[in-house]
C-alpha cells in the first residue's frame, strides 16, 4: 500500500507518538528533537508541564484510536483527536517545496502537533481504511505501527519483532515434539 503525501510523514509522526513513553519529560525533549521538522521554525518546544500532559493525552488519544477494534469506535476516537485539533489550513513553502500546513501560523508546539496528528490519521483512515493500524502481535510489544502491505496482513511492528515471535513459536513446537 502506498500512502502518500500528508497521511504519510503525519502518521509516522503519530505512531512514533503513540510508541514514546511521553510520560517521561526527557523522552518528549527527545521525542520533539526528532521530529523538530515538523514544526514552524520560530516554535516553543520547551514545554510547560501543562504541555507535556496535553501532549501525553495526545499520544493516549493516538493509541486509543488504534486499540478501537471496530469502525464505529476507530471513528469516535478521532472525532475525539478532531475535536482537539484548531484545522486552519495554509499553504507555506518554507522548506522549498510547496505544501499545506493544518494549523494557524505561530501555533503552539503541542496546538501544531495535535493538529497535524489528528488530520495525519483521519486522512489515512479516510484513504486506506482503519484496519490499515494496528498494534504489533509480539508478545512483550505493544507499539502502534501502519500495515503497508498489499493484502493488509502485517502483525508486527518491525521485522525483528517478527523475527522473535517466529523463534519462539518454532522453540515451542520443538519442545513440543520432544516430549
Amino acid at each position: 500500500m502506498d500512502y502518500g503525501g500528508y497521511s504519510s510523514g503525519a502518521v509516522q509522526l503519530a505512531v512514533d507518538l503513540a510508541n514514546t513513553h511521553y510520560d517521561d519529560p526527557q523522552t518528549l525533549v527527545d521525542f520533539l528533537a526528532a521530529h523538530r521538522d515538523w514544526f514552524a521554525t520560530r516554535t516553543r518546544l520547551r514545554l510547560t508541564p501543562e504541555e507535556r500532559g496535553a501532549i501525553a493525552q495526545l499520544g493516549r488519544g493516538v493509541r486509543a484510536v488504534v486499540e478501537a477494534g471496530e469502525e464505529a469506535a476507530v471513528i469516535d476516537r478521532l472525532n475525539d483527536l478532531l475535536a482537539g485539533a484548531d484545522v486552519r489550513p495554509r499553504m507555506t513553502n518554507h522548506d522549498g517545496t510547496l505544501h499545506v500546513h493544518y494549523s494557524r501560523g505561530g501555533a503552539s508546539a503541542v496546538e501544531q502537533l495535535t493538529t497535524t496528528v489528528a488530520v495525519g490519521m483521519a486522512l489515512l483512515v479516510m484513504d486506506a481504511g482503519w484496519t490499515r493500524l494496528g498494534l504489533c502481535a509480539a508478545e512483550d510489544c505493544q507499539d502502534v505501527f501502519v500495515d503497508t502491505s498489499r493484502n493488509s496482513s502485517r502483525r508486527f511492528c518491525s521485522e525483528t519483532c517478527a523475527s522473535r515471535a517466529g523463534v519462539a513459536a518454532y522453540r515451542s513446537r520443538q519442545r513440543g515434539a520432544s516430549r
